[in-house]
């Protein structure tokens, strides 16, 4: 890392931090759609590897904290990772204790990124002598953490079904394309197949406008009514001893560390289970029992995230998990920049990722607990009034298909944009029917493996 790569460096976090926390503000954003259409452009943009990442990184730190704040105020969640906050931020915003809820969950992603980090490179200096026979399985591990994924996730048995019906798609698309000339035989589509895959649900929605019982039923004529409760925002401690108390902090470091080599794993489902697991004792006081639940649940969110990102990247350069698959896929695989044999692994040493990660979520992380901490519900005052969700949706719907058109090097066009949504469309419906971002990533990531597998059983 040179000195003239800082100040592109702290562009990009500073970037990324005003970027997300106006995006962590609108309900609805899933983090998969709205990290990895972003970070891709980064990347092909030409930006250097230490920038993609500190960006990254930023991003997650920034978007991870803002999700939750507007389930805390106004009962809404702003994203997937903030799903298991609900049902205790709902039940301390309807007794006024919302503006505490917020500075409980601003200390419990410090704590939960300032655990996880070193812990991160520590587990990823362990697997690194390692590497090269993992990654000769790396077919297998593909398929298996796939597998994984799809037994830990809601509907189990659809999620298993769906694993070679997604990878002969997968394939066989490309293939089409090459047989009619559409691409070389060089080339690859596969990250519009990402692309497609975060924005399914987005655009299954969209396109349910197009059916009228459909459109009928949607509300008409009045708008969502949510209350917004001011108190307790008065106050400008920033010192984390004042907000939360030891028993709060305790858990929250100790289900960051459990949550860290557990990185294959759902994140969500990671939050969910460590988050509830810390409560487990607590029933006697139900307001105590869920302002610890939200303080881990917080450290969670940005512990689990974290791990999905850098073991895998330090440690193997291959997604092994439902983070580095979904939202980080860009980081391994945006081609022609980067692939599974050049990628950030490749060109960065350890000391490197080091000071970049160590650098984009410690400013990202403090700015980002001022920002909760001081002026959240200013914030999402504005946003809730001034910017449309739906524009901010149709408008990554709009990038991902412009990025269709325009992958390998403008050769697929128009056809590629009738593939892109063919993607979506079907991993959409499947996610609405319970198969998780992580199983499709995964399958898109093992498909190769899988349709040689299925070939020479034939």
């Amino acid at each position: 890392m040179t000195a003239e790569l800082v100040p592109m460096m702290l562009a990009a976090v500073l970037g990324a931090v005003v970027l997300y926390t106006f995006i962590g503000f609108i309900p609805g954003t899933d983090e998969t759609s709205v990290l990895a259409p972003v970070t891709l452009a980064v990347v092909l943009a030409g930006a250097p590897p230490q920038v993609v990442l500190a960006f990254f990184v930023s991003a997650v730190v920034t978007l991870n904290l803002m999700n939750g704040i507007p389930t805390a105020l106004v009962g809404l969640p702003g994203g997937v990772m903030s799903a298991p906050l609900m049902e205790h931020s709902v039940f301390l915003r309807n007794r006024g204790l919302a503006s505490e809820t917020i500075r409980k969950m601003a200390v419990g992603s410090a704590i939960g990124t300032v655990v996880s980090i070193p812990l991160s490179f520590i587990l990823a200096g362990l697997l690194a002598p390692i590497a090269d026979p993992i990654k000769a399985q790396t077919p297998v591990i593909l398929a298996a953490g796939t597998v994984l994924l799809a037994l830990l996730g809601g509907n189990r048995v659809l999620a298993l079904i769906a694993i070679i019906p997604l990878a002969l798609m997968f394939q066989a698309l490309p293939a089409l394309y090459r047989s009619t000339g559409v691409i070389s035989g060089d080339d690859s589509v596969n990250i519009s197949f990402f692309l497609g895959i975060t924005v399914g649900p987005m655009l299954i929605t969209l396109l349910e406008l197009l059916n009228a019982k459909r459109r009928a039923a949607l509300p008409h004529g009045t708008r969502t009514r949510t209350s917004l409760l001011r108190s307790g925002f008065e106050s400008q401690a920033l010192m984390p001893g004042r907000m939360i108390t030891r028993s709060e902090g305790r858990w929250s470091a100790l289900m960051a560390a459990v949550s860290t080599p557990l990185f294959v794993l759902s994140p969500v489902g990671l939050t969910f289970l460590l988050g509830e697991a810390s409560v487990a004792r607590q029933e006697e006081n139900r307001v105590r029992r869920a302002q610890r639940a939200g303080t881990v649940m917080s450290a969670l969110t940005h512990s689990t995230y974290l791990a999905g990102v850098i073991i895998p990247l330090v440690a193997l350069g291959i997604p092994v998990s439902g983070v580095s698959a979904g939202p980080a896929g860009p980081l391994f695989k945006a081609p022609p920049v980067y692939d599974l044999s050049n990628n950030l692994h490749h060109q960065l040493q350890m000391v490197d990722f080091i000071g970049v990660v160590t650098l984009g979520a410690l400013i990202s992380v403090a700015i980002t607990y001022v920002i909760a901490v001081r002026w959240s519900s200013q914030i999402t005052y504005f946003v809730m009034r001034r910017i449309p969700h739906e524009a901010v949706l149709a408008l990554f719907v709009a990038f991902v298909l412009l990025l269709a058109y325009i992958d390998a090097d403008q050769k697929a066009g128009l056809a590629n944009v009738f593939g892109v949504l063919l993607v979506g469309i079907a991993c959409g419906s499947l996610n609405r029917l319970g198969v998780s971002y992580g199983v499709q990533f995964m399958s898109l990531y093992a498909a190769p493996g899988i349709v040689k597998a299925l070939a020479a059983l034939a």
